[in-house]
């Protein structure tokens, strides 16, 4: 089976590089984390006119209809970059959640403003303490008892929750349900949730590993730069295993991450298992790197100078997104455990057969 990318997916994957490597520089994440920002409105914009937004909402909505697939190598970028901005739950999460409900006239006002980018919308899920970026949303989507709610952010009360990485902006949201803002009873509800929760871990994990993958590019870089004893640090083994190290975890999180993207819609155990080993292993290779990133550079590696804490941060805020690591291992446990389903290298990709080419 070939479970590559095409050639369109990765040449969106390269333009969002592109534009982020000018546009997120460690230089601009500087400045905004200095200046307490979240949100760089012409950065934004510029996500916008690519589309991204909407990559993942119906083309009645003006959007893209793109898969998970499609967007796990944009969630990538977007850890590799450390984006301040909420594009991949708003994209990755929000959007979606909202595109089941398209039938709601009130829904389907919020998609469309959703998937230009004009109105971002955050999304509380019971997996999460806080909400994410909830301050700059325009609308919120909360769980209450399993029902969905949609409900303007100038009818909540915002307060704000500290974080390791200033850029994940969180909030405690205190709100009434009411008959007005339910958008999906219990029963529907309750799969748009799991859904959420699902693309939630993936697209944490997807950006875990971009970031992973940045802080061993930092590390290479400085190992070759910098010199002890008349010759570059990167030349000795100490160095370059631990570094290898690192690429080893990242190497096997990412298949594990895609394989997820393929199936995350395919009913049972097996694929919530995937996404929950997807989501485990990204954010290991992802610590593990930034770790090993802030020892190489030895004691200014803890430094607001090296650029490899804006990662740290990052990997430390996502561990915990999205079910933390128990809950994650649960599932894988209670997958094999309990589901019945066969073992083995037969059984790692799961209605594979559908995705191949």
């Amino acid at each position: 089976m070939d479970f590559s990318f095409s050639e369109e997916q990765q040449m969106v994957a390269q333009t969002v590089r592109d534009l982020l490597t000018d546009q997120c520089s460690s230089a601009d994440l500087r400045k905004m984390m200095t200046a307490g920002e979240g949100l760089d409105e012409a950065r934004w914009t510029k996500l916008c006119e690519m589309g991204l937004p909407g990559i993942m909402a119906p083309e009645e909505a003006g959007g893209l209809a793109l898969k998970d697939e499609d967007f796990v190598l944009v969630a990538e970028e977007c850890g590799r970059a450390a984006l301040p901005e909420p594009l991949v739950e708003h994209a990755g999460i929000a959007v979606p959640m909202l595109a089941a409900l398209i039938d709601n006239p009130a829904v389907r006002k919020v998609l469309e403003a959703a998937a230009t980018g004009e109105g971002r919308v955050a999304v509380g899920h019971p997996a999460n303490l806080f909400v994410d970026a909830a301050d700059t949303a325009a609308a919120l989507l909360l769980w209450h008892n399993d029902e969905v709610h949609l409900v303007s952010v100038d009818d909540v009360k915002l307060v704000r929750q500290p974080s390791i990485d200033s850029f994940r902006r969180l909030f405690r949201v205190e709100w009434m349900p009411s008959a007005k803002t339910k958008v999906a009873d219990a029963a529907k509800g309750k799969a748009l949730w799991a859904l959420a929760l699902d693309r939630g871990a993936l697209y944490a994990a997807a950006q875990c590993l971009g970031m992973g993958q940045r802080i061993v590019e930092i590390a290479v870089a400085y190992a070759k730069d910098r010199t002890q004893f008349g010759k570059a640090i990167g030349s000795y083994q100490a160095i370059k295993h631990h570094l290898a190290n690192c690429q080893v975890k990242i190497e096997y999180a990412r298949p594990a991450v895609y394989a997820a993207a393929a199936t995350i819609e395919t009913p049972g155990p097996e694929v919530r298992a995937l996404v929950s080993n997807a989501k485990l292993s990204a954010v290991e290779a992802a610590d593990f790197a930034a770790r090993t990133g802030v020892q190489v550079h030895g004691a200014m590696g803890y430094s607001w100078e090296v650029d490899v804490h804006f990662f740290l941060k990052r990997a430390l805020g996502l561990a915990g997104a999205w079910g933390d690591r128990n809950m994650h291992l649960a599932r894988v446990a209670d997958c094999v455990l309990n589901s019945g389903m066969p073992l083995g290298p037969a059984a790692t990709f799961p209605g594979g057969t559908a995705h191949a080419r």
